[in-house]
């Protein structure tokens, strides 16, 4: 099984916080795993690709690495709470 990353790691615990039900379903299915994995790859692709053209308008490297994560981040990883 391939490990996960710190973005892994991080939708995991927010998931199991937040989305309990999900997180109960994803497992039920034996598809919890793949699914961070997916998570960590579109966040590491799209943040790469906000951060080249966020370093284009003249952003630092660290700039342009905060504001993509910041852009980023609630698409993948921190998703919104569940209904309770």
């Amino acid at each position: 099984m391939t490990p996960l990353t710190q973005y892994g790691r991080m939708a995991e615990k927010h998931w199991r916080e937040h989305c309990p039900k999900m997180v109960r379903e994803l497992e039920a299915k034996g598809q919890l795993h793949q699914m961070l994995l997916e998570a960590e790859e579109k966040t590491k692709d799209e943040m790469a690709t906000l951060r080249t053209d966020l370093m284009k308008q003249g952003s630092t490297a660290d700039q342009a690495h905060r504001q993509a994560w910041e852009m980023v981040r609630e698409k993948y990883i921190l998703l919104p709470p569940e209904e309770t």
